[in-house]
């Protein structure tokens, strides 16, 4: 055997042995929470961009 065929098997091996050890629930798990991250992160940007633009308001009325 070359020393390409033994890395090219070795990691095949390393490769199959991480995706054995994902399950479904796992990355339908990853997948919600990062939807839901993905929303809490957008929403709270709208809001403090409100937020901002009141304070701005605000401070030309004073």
């Amino acid at each position: 055997m070359k020393l390409n065929d033994i890395r090219i098997s070795a990691l095949g091996g390393t490769i199959c042995s991480i995706w054995a050890s994902f399950s479904f629930g796992d990355l339908f798990q990853t997948a919600l929470l990062a939807a839901v991250g993905t929303f809490v992160s957008f929403v709270t940007s709208r809001l403090l961009g409100k937020v901002s633009k009141l304070i701005a308001f605000l401070k030309t009325k004073i």
